[in-house]
């Protein structure tokens, strides 16, 4: 089983704070070295330059005034009044002392760049023993001058910083472990939630939603579209029991008044007559289920987007006017008005037979349900965004209504007497959302306007 603490050390946010950990460690290293070797690379130069400076100005003393004046001096500059970091000692070609603050030449090691560093012990304990870095000058006459600086202030600051990284890193890695910790745990808690709701939800519990912590955060953000997704589902499934309910309802009638008429024709003696009517009734059944199915089908392939790599530029007055073609006889038929206006030309980028399915069934709904000596009207306009419009003379759709009518085998009252399925005004709004077009139904006062409003081109 695995504990709570592995899991925690195999959280994302647990190894992204222990790789921020190391990140800070080395930084906090690497600029600690920085300032180190910064410093001590100015404190060194700016003791080079003085004791430079201080040695050209004994050895110009020197030469201008005598040893005298030069051992005079080194008296005052090594004495009560002068630097105390500062040590002077000048000796002869006897090696014998003549002034300074040493008492004897110093014994060190000289480095590449012809510094001497000597260790002076202030005291018996070795432990007061300073670092003094210096240059030997050779004056004429065999005299020696030997100038350093004290360097135990440089130490010192050398150590601060190396006790100062030796304190502050061992808690820096501790609060980055501890707090690299907290966002595990959290992280982990978080993630925790999705994984328990999508478990209830596996186990048939759609109505299961993530949590929200209310910070806004990503894990909020992503919780907000996970239940998006779930609604989404949750919207699908429902829609697919009642596609399924209604279209068991549906199709009882048709395959029940199809399977009596065949068991009627078995069951009595008729003549080829008879048994042709029997034939043509239930192929009529049976072409209304295969449009049931075949609306169903465009109806789920065009809100899938399945048609969408198939779009492309058409003719939008060409389109509809080849469709008002078709039904101009069926309303004269019908004893209807049929008139349009039609800008030329109007392009637009859809699935055109999807489109004429669709634009047909507004023209078949318009027909049906308009009364004998009623107007349909057809409209094709321009602009930025091409607009269809149909209008015709029936009872219209009451707006609390308008919105439930786009659903599957929806019908209202006034229209249960009229051939249909429901699924006209179905793939309507689905073959508007294919096109990314905005779907209105107005009221025509009598009547329903249906209008289409394509996107800009």
């Amino acid at each position: 089983m695995i504990t709570s603490r592995s899991r925690l050390l195999r959280t994302s946010g647990f190894r992204i704070a222990v790789i921020y950990l190391l990140l800070l460690s080395v930084t906090l290293f690497a600029l600690t070295a920085f300032v180190y070797w910064s410093t001590s690379d100015l404190v060194d130069r700016q003791m080079k330059e003085t004791v430079e400076a201080e040695i050209r100005g004994l050895a110009d003393v020197y030469r201008d005034e005598g040893l005298p004046r030069l051992v005079e001096a080194i008296g005052e500059r090594s004495g009560p009044g002068g630097d105390p970091k500062d040590v002077y000692l000048l000796i002869d070609s006897e090696q014998e002392w003549l002034a300074g603050n040493l008492e004897t030449w110093p014994e060190g090691r000289m480095g590449r760049d012809g510094w001497l560093e000597v260790r002076l012990e202030q005291s018996e304990d070795d432990s007061d023993a300073h670092l003094v870095r210096g240059r030997v000058f050779d004056l004429e006459g065999g005299y020696r001058l030997f100038v350093g600086h004290d360097m135990n202030e440089q130490e010192d600051f050398r150590d601060i910083l190396l006790r100062a990284l030796g304190w502050g890193l061992p808690p820096a890695l501790l609060f980055g472990l501890v707090g690299g910790a907290l966002i595990g745990r959290y992280s982990l808690r978080r993630v925790d939630a999705v994984r328990t709701t999508g478990e209830e939800i596996i186990n048939g519990d759609l109505s299961q939603r993530v949590p929200l912590s209310g910070s806004g955060d990503e894990f909020d953000r992503l919780a907000a579209t996970i239940n998006e997704m779930l609604d989404r589902i949750d919207t699908l499934m429902t829609g697919m029991r009642l596609v399924t309910d209604s279209l068991a309802h549906d199709l009882r009638s048709p395959l029940t008044r199809a399977k009596s008429g065949i068991e009627l024709a078995l069951r009595q003696d008729h003549d080829a007559q008879s048994y042709k009517q029997a034939l043509e009734q239930t192929g009529t059944e049976l072409e209304t289920i295969l449009r049931t199915f075949e609306a169903l089908i465009n109806i789920a392939r065009a809100e899938a987007g399945v048609n969408r790599l198939a779009l492309s530029s058409l003719d939008l007055s060409a389109l509809v006017s080849d469709v008002i073609e078709v039904y101009q006889p069926i309303a004269e038929n019908a004893g209807l008005c049929m008139s349009s206006e039609i800008a030329p030309d109007i392009a637009i980028v859809g699935h055109r037979q999807l489109l004429g399915q669709a634009i047909a069934n507004l023209l078949d709904n318009a027909i049906k349900f308009s009364p004998a000596g009623g107007r349909i009207q057809i409209s094709v306009e321009g602009g930025s965004s091409p607009r269809l419009t149909v209008r015709d003379a029936g009872p219209g759709i009451p707006a609390p209504e308008r919105d439930r009518v786009l659903q599957r085998f929806v019908r209202l009252d006034h229209s249960r007497g009229t051939p249909g399925s429901g699924l006209g005004l179905s793939l309507v709004a689905a073959v508007a959302k294919l096109h990314g077009a905005r779907l209105e139904l107005l009221d025509n006062e009598p009547g329903l306007v249906v209008r289409l409003e394509f996107p800009e081109r």
